[in-house]
C-alpha cells in the first residue's frame, strides 16, 4: 500500500487536508455537526463577521468543536490596509499567528486582489504572522506570493460559493509544477467529485465553505467531503493509467484457444 505524508504548513502538522468554512450555515448547530462530520485539519473564521468578544452559551464560538484549530481570514476586506489590521486584530484575540489572507478585488465576481494580497502578505510575514493567501490561479503571482514567504499556495478553482468545481485545471498544475510549499484549491468546489478531482492533481489539501453549508443535509455533505479528499489523494498517490486513444481488453487474449471448428 503506497504510503503518504501528513499536511504540514509552516512546520506544523495536520490530521487531515481538508479545511472547512464557517459561514452561510442556517444554523450554529447545523455547523457544528459538519465539522464533527469533516473532522478537517482546521476551520476558518471570518474575523469581520463574528463578535470575538463574545463567551456566552449561544455564542458562535460554543459550537466549534473543542481542539479544532482556528484559521482566522480577512473575508469581507478590500485594501491590503484592511486586511492588515484585521490580522492583528485576530491575532490579539484568538492568539493564533496563522491567518488566511483575503483581499477581494471585485464584489460581484469576489475575485481576489491580486496585487493588495501580495502587498498585505509581506507585510504580514514580516510581523511573524504565518499566512495562507487566497489568490487567482496565476502561476506568477504564486510564485510571487511564496517568494514574499506566504507558507501555502491557495489558488481558486472557480469563484467563491459557486460550486462550479475546478474550471481550468492546467494552471493549477502549472503552481504544482514550481511550488515549493503546499498548494491548497480554495473557493469553487461544489460536490465531492470536484474534492477528489482537485487532490487527484496532487494538492496538498482543499479549502470549501458554501459546498456543505448549502447543501440539503450538511452533515452528510462534510462526510462525503472527507471521503473524498482521502480517496482523491490516495488516487494521486497510487497512480491513474494512461489514458488510451482505443480500447483495451481488460482480460489478456494470449493462449485464448478458438472454438471456431471444435
Amino acid at each position: 500500500m503506497t504510503q503518504d505524508s501528513p499536511l504540514i504548513i509552516a512546520g506544523k502538522t495536520y490530521k487531515s487536508r481538508l479545511i472547512l468554512g464557517t459561514g452561510k450555515y442556517k444554523t450554529l448547530e447545523l455547523m457544528k455537526q459538519a465539522l464533527i462530520a469533516a473532522d478537517p485539519a482546521m476551520v476558518t473564521v471570518a474575523v469581520r463577521r463574528v463578535d470575538l468578544a463574545d463567551k456566552s452559551s449561544l455564542s458562535f464560538w460554543k459550537f466549534l468543536p473543542e481542539g479544532l484549530p482556528i484559521l482566522p481570514n480577512t473575508a469581507g476586506c478590500y485594501t491590503a490596509d484592511d486586511a492588515i489590521r484585521t490580522a492583528r486584530l485576530a491575532r490579539e484575540a484568538l492568539n493564533t499567528s496563522l491567518v488566511k489572507v483575503e483581499v477581494i478585488g471585485d464584489p460581484k465576481t469576489l475575485y481576489p486582489d491580486v496585487q493588495a494580497t501580495l502587498e498585505a502578505t509581506k507585510i504580514l510575514v514580516k510581523e511573524g504572522f504565518t499566512v495562507l493567501p487566497y489568490t487567482s490561479d496565476d502561476p506568477i503571482m504564486a510564485r510571487r506570493l511564496e517568494e514574499a514567504g506566504a507558507a501555502t499556495i491557495m489558488p481558486l478553482a472557480a469563484p467563491i460559493g459557486s460550486g462550479q468545481g475546478i474550471l481550468n485545471p492546467l494552471p493549477v498544475q502549472f503552481i504544482l509544477q514550481q511550488a515549493k510549499v503546499p498548494v491548497i484549491v480554495d473557493a469553487g468546489v461544489g460536490t465531492a467529485s470536484d474534492a477528489a478531482l482537485a487532490m487527484e492533481l496532487g494538492v496538498a489539501g482543499v479549502l470549501m465553505n458554501t459546498a456543505v453549508a448549502e447543501a440539503q443535509d450538511p452533515a452528510a455533505m462534510a462526510l462525503a467531503m472527507k471521503l473524498a479528499v482521502e480517496a482523491g489523494r490516495l488516487a494521486y498517490l497510487a497512480g491513474r493509467m494512461t489514458k488510451k486513444y482505443s480500447a483495451s481488453a481488460s482480460s489478456p487474449t494470449a493462449g485464448i484457444v478458438s472454438p471456431v471448428g471444435r
